[in-house]
C-alpha cells in the first residue's frame, strides 16, 4: 500500500479524539469505585472489542497468530504488559489531575519516549539528520514536545490560580503530588505501546503475506498487545476489588453511597471501553500510511490526544474556569504549536515519499 502521510495524520487525529474522549462516559458511572468501572471498561477495551473487530475484518486472525514468529509474539505481549501498567496509572492520573493537566504531564513523557526510542535503537534517527525530509520531520517532533511543554506551563499556572475547592469541584479527587507521581510512571510506561507495535511488525507482515489488506495488518498485532495490557490491569483491579471488598458492587443496587444504576453503569463502561479501543484501531491504520518514518505515528497520536483532551477540559468539564487570560493564552499557544507540529510531521513524511 502506498504511503499517504496526510491521510495517516488524519487517522491519528481521529484516534486521538477517541483516546481523549474515552474517560467521559466513566463520569456517568454512579457509586462504583475506580477499580470497579476500570475493570469492566477494560474487559471491553482489551478483550471483547479487539477480538470482535479483528475477527470481523481479519477472519484469519488465529491462523496469522499461529504462523507468526514466537519472538514477535512474546515481545508484543511483553511490551503490552508494561504498557498496561502505564494505562492503569493514566486512569489514576486523570482522576487526580484532571484531563488537561494529566494529559500534559503523562502524555508529554509518553510522546518523547515512544517516538524517539525506536528510531534511536534502530539507527534510523542518525540517518534522518542527513535528509531534508528527516530534518522537517524531526522539527515537527520537537515542536510537539514544545507544545506539550507549553500546555504543562499552562497547567502549572492553573494550579497556582485555583483554590483547592475549585480544583476538587472541577476534578473531583484532585491531589497534585500524588497525581504527578503516577503521571510520571504513566508517561514512561505508556510509551511501551509504541514498542509493542514495533515488535509486532513481523506479525503484520505475516498478515499481509496471507492476503490481509495492508490497512488491517495491525489488527492481529493489537489483540496480542492488548492481551498484555489486560493481564496487568486485571491483576491490579482484582487486587483492589478484593482489598476494598467491592466485589458485590457488580450486582448490588444500593450501597451506603446511594442507589446503583447497574444497567447504566455497565453501559457507560462498555461505551468507554469501546471508545478507548478505537484510538488504536485508527492508530494502526494511520501507521500504515505514514511511510518510512512510521515511528512518528506515536508523536501524532499523543499530540492529538492532548489537543482534544484540552478541548474537553476547557469546554465540557470547565477545569480551567476561574483562571486568568494569561493562563488561557499559554494553553492556547500549546494547542496551536501541537496542531502545527502535526502538520509539520505530516509534511516531513510526505517529503520522504517523494525521495
Amino acid at each position: 500500500m502506498s504511503a499517504s502521510p496526510f491521510l495517516g495524520t488524519f487517522l491519528h487525529s481521529v484516534g486521538g479524539l477517541c483516546a481523549a474522549s474515552f474517560y467521559v462516559p466513566y463520569s456517568r458511572v454512579r457509586n462504583w469505585d475506580w477499580e470497579n468501572y476500570w475493570l469492566v471498561g477494560g474487559v471491553f477495551s482489551w478483550l471483547i472489542v479487539p477480538w470482535a473487530i479483528a475477527m470481523l475484518l481479519v477472519p484469519s486472525t488465529l491462523a496469522i497468530l499461529g504462523a507468526a514468529p514466537a519472538a514477535a509474539m512474546f515481545w508484543t505481549f511483553a511490551f503490552g504488559l508494561l504498557w498496561g501498567i502505564g494505562g492503569l496509572t493514566y486512569g489514576l492520573t486523570v482522576r487526580f489531575l484532571g484531563l488537561a493537566l494529566g494529559n500534559a504531564v503523562a502524555l508529554g513523557l509518553c510522546a518523547f519516549f515512544g517516538t524517539m526510542m525506536p528510531p534511536l535503537f534502530s539507527g534510523e534517527l542518525f540517518e534522518m539528520v542527513w535528509r531534508p525530509s528527516g530534518l522537517v520531520t524531526l522539527a515537527g517532533v520537537l515542536m510537539a514536545v514544545s507544545g506539550i511543554a507549553l500546555s504543562g506551563v499552562a497547567g502549572r499556572h492553573k494550579e497556582r490560580e485555583l483554590s483547592d475547592e475549585q480544583k476538587v469541584s472541577s476534578i473531583g479527587t484532585f491531589t497534585l503530588w500524588k497525581g504527578l507521581a503516577v503521571a510520571v510512571v504513566s508517561g514512561v510506561m505508556s510509551a511501551c505501546m509504541a514498542y509493542s507495535f514495533a515488535a509486532g511488525k513481523p506479525i503484520g507482515q505475516v498478515a499481509v503475506e496471507s492476503g490481509v489488506p495492508a490497512m488491517w495488518q495491525n489488527l492481529p498485532v493489537l489483540v496480542v498487545a492488548l492481551l498484555g495490557g489486560l493481564t496487568s490491569n486485571v491483576a491490579y483491579c482484582v487486587y483492589l476489588i478484593t482489598k476494598n471488598d467491592n466485589v458485590d458492587k457488580y450486582w448490588t443496587r444500593r450501597t451506603e453511597e446511594g442507589s446503583v444504576p447497574l444497567a447504566w453503569n455497565y453501559l457507560f463502561c462498555a461505551i468507554a471501553g469501546a471508545t478507548w479501543y478505537f484510538q488504536f484501531f485508527f492508530y494502526g491504520m494511520g501507521t500504515t500510511k505514514m511511510g518510512e518514518y512510521d515511528f512518528t505515528s506515536w508523536s501524532l497520536h499523543m499530540s492529538s490526544i492532548i489537543i482534544f483532551g484540552t478541548v474537553w477540559g476547557v469546554f465540557v468539564f470547565k477545569e480551567w474556569k476561574g483562571t486568568s487570560r494569561r493562563t488561557h493564552a499559554w494553553l492556547a499557544a500549546g494547542v496551536l504549536v501541537l496542531v502545527l507540529s502535526m502538520i509539520t510531521i505530516g509534511y516531513g513524511n510526505y517529503l520522504e515519499t517523494l525521495s
